[in-house]
């Protein structure tokens, strides 16, 4: 008898345990459609939010087009340009170019094209970009006699040595080697 007890006792806990293991089942496939649920809002909120930081940066770039585009005034522009380039110094990629400044500006290509050819020494945006390229590469060579001809030619925009030689061969009748000899000889 006492067997049998244990054994109904056995059963009765079985029992219990099963309907605890399918609480706690049950329990668990809630939990993990809750947590996909959030998993999935989650993703549709940072989407949002990425989609609406690029519609504000649209939009910010649209309204500063449309600020530079009422620039009537080529001494206006002129400003806003130095201003850009001493700010962002875009010039010191090797791939910045007179589209990339009209964008910069929001300005079109036509209009800046316009600006330096009837307004500046310059002969096109492209000239004033390589000119500041030039300016750049002179300065660093003046400033730091120790860095080496290659990372002045890349810390300036030129995309190899040698253009960046014959930029300053044509500008200042040496080479960036005999330039900063020059230079420090005087110290």
């Amino acid at each position: 008898m006492k067997d049998q007890e244990e054994i109904t006792r056995l059963r009765e806990e079985n029992a219990a345990l099963r309907q605890e293991v399918d609480h706690l089942r049950n329990e668990m496939v809630r939990l993990v459609s809750r947590n996909l649920d959030l998993s999935q809002r989650l993703e549709e909120d940072i989407e949002f939010r990425r989609r609406t930081e690029v519609a504000r940066e649209i939009l910010s770039a649209n309204i500063e087009r449309q600020r530079n585009a009422d620039l009537q005034d080529d001494s206006q522009l002129m400003a806003l340009i130095e201003l850009r380039v001493e700010a962002d110094r875009p010039h010191v990629a090797p791939d910045f170019n007179a589209v990339q400044l009209a964008q910069l500006l929001g300005v079109s290509q036509e209009r800046l094209s316009r600006l330096f050819r009837h307004n500046t020494i310059y002969r096109s945006a492209d000239a004033y970009i390589d000119n500041l390229r030039l300016l750049t590469a002179l300065r660093l060579l003046r400033e730091h006699p120790n860095f080496s001809i290659a990372s002045i030619a890349e810390d300036s925009g030129y995309g190899n040595v040698r253009t960046l030689q014959r930029r300053v061969q044509e500008a200042v009748g040496m080479t960036p080697v005999d330039y900063r000899n020059m230079l420090t000889r005087d110290l």
